[in-house]
C-alpha cells in the first residue's frame, strides 16, 4: 500500500511538472509570437511614416513649377567635401533649379563661416558656368548672419549680394592652423622617434621643431591661395569694390559697412529679393539635403576610417587649408 501511494504521488508530481512546463512553454511561445507581431506592426508603421515623409518631402521640393517662382538654394554651414555645404550637393541643387521651367531667378541663401577653398571654388565655378548657359535667369546671394571667407568666395559669383545691416561679411584671407608640442614633450621627458623617407615627409609634424625652410614653403603656398581668392573677388565684384588697404587682410565687416565698401549691393532678405527684385514671390526650395541615413553612414564611416588609418597618415594630412 505504501509503495502504491509513493508511485501515485510520483505520477501526480510528474504530471503537475509536465503540465506546468507545457503552460510555461505555451505562454513563452505566445509572448514570442506577440513580440514578433509587435515588431512587425512597428516596422510597418515606421515604413508607412517613412513613405509619407518621403512623399511629403518630394512634394515640397517638386511643387508644380508651371507658374513663375524663385528658386532657393541654401548654403548653410561649414564648406567641405563631407560637411553641410559641398560641391556635389550644390551641383545637384542648382541643376534642378535651372531645369525647373518656372524659375525666374535663383537665390543663394548664405549663412556660412567658410571652409574648404577647393569646394568653395568648385561651387563658384559652377555658378558662373550655369549663368553662362542661362543668361536670362539671374542669381542673387542673400546673406543672413554670416558670409565670411569661403561663404563670400561663393557669394561673389552671384549677380548681386544682399545683406542685413548686422550681417558679418568678408574675411578674405587664408589660414592653416595646428599645434606644437615640443615644449610639453621636453617638460615631460618624452622623446620623439620619427623615421621618414623624404626630407620633407614630416612637414608640419606637431611633435617636431619648426623647420624654417618648410615654414617658408607653406607660407608661399598660403599666399598663392590667398591671391586666387583675391582674384575671384575682384572678378566677381569688379568696379563695385572700393579701394581699401584692409580689404583683403582677413578683416570682416557688418552688412552696412560691406555695402559701403562694395562687398555687397544692398539690404534685404530672401523674401524681399524674390518679391521686389526677381518679381516672383513664390519661393521653391531646391536645396539638396542630406538624409539622416546618409549622414549617419557618412559620420560612422568617417569615424571608423579615421581610427583605422590614423597611424598611416602623413603629418601634412592633419593640416587643412581653410578660408574661414
Amino acid at each position: 500500500m505504501a509503495i502504491r501511494k509513493k508511485i501515485t504521488k510520483k505520477i501526480s508530481q510528474d504530471w503537475e511538472r509536465d503540465a506546468l512546463e507545457k503552460i510555461a512553454l505555451s505562454a513563452l511561445g505566445e509572448q514570442i509570437i506577440a513580440r514578433r507581431w509587435g515588431i512587425f506592426f512597428k516596422a510597418l508603421t515606421f515604413f508607412y511614416l517613412f513613405i509619407l515623409l518621403f512623399l511629403g518631402f518630394n512634394a515640397i521640393h517638386n511643387k508644380s513649377s508651371s507658374g513663375s517662382h524663385t528658386a532657393l538654394i541654401e548654403i548653410n554651414g561649414i564648406i567641405g567635401e563631407k560637411d553641410e555645404v559641398n560641391a556635389k550637393d550644390f551641383f545637384e541643387s542648382i541643376q534642378r533649379a535651372y531645369e525647373s521651367s518656372g524659375t525666374k531667378g535663383i537665390i543663394l541663401k548664405i549663412n556660412s563661416p567658410g571652409g574648404s577653398p577647393v569646394q568653395a571654388g568648385m561651387i563658384n565655378d559652377e555658378i558662373k558656368r550655369q549663368k553662362q548657359m542661362h543668361p536670362h535667369i539671374p542669381v542673387y546671394a542673400v546673406v543672413e548672419d554670416i558670409c565670411a571667407s569661403g561663404g563670400y568666395y561663393i557669394a561673389v559669383a552671384a549677380d548681386q549680394i544682399f545683406v542685413d545691416k548686422a550681417s558679418i561679411v568678408g574675411s578674405i584671407g587664408v589660414l592653416m592652423d595646428g599645434f606644437g608640442f615640443t615644449g610639453t614633450m621636453k617638460k615631460l621627458g618624452l622623446e620623439r622617434r620619427l623615421m621618414t623617407a623624404g626630407s620633407n615627409k614630416a612637414m608640419l609634424d606637431p611633435f617636431s621643431p619648426v623647420n624654417a625652410k618648410q615654414q617658408a614653403f607653406v607660407q608661399e603656398m598660403l599666399n598663392e591661395v590667398h591671391q586666387q581668392f583675391i582674384s575671384v573677388v575682384k572678378e566677381g565684384r569688379g568696379s563695385r569694390l572700393k579701394a581699401s588697404p584692409e580689404m583683403f587682410s582677413g578683416l570682416f565687416w557688418n552688412g552696412e559697412a560691406a555695402v559701403k565698401l562694395g562687398l555687397a549691393d544692398g539690404f534685404g532678405n530672401y523674401d524681399f529679393v524674390a518679391r521686389e527684385i526677381i518679381k516672383a514671390e513664390e519661393v521653391i526650395d531646391f536645396t539638396t539635403y542630406e538624409s539622416f541615413a546618409d549622414r549617419f553612414a557618412r559620420k560612422f564611416g568617417a569615424s571608423l576610417g579615421s581610427s583605422m588609418n590614423e597611424s598611416l597618415r602623413g603629418s601634412i594630412l592633419n593640416q587643412k587649408i581653410n578660408i574661414k
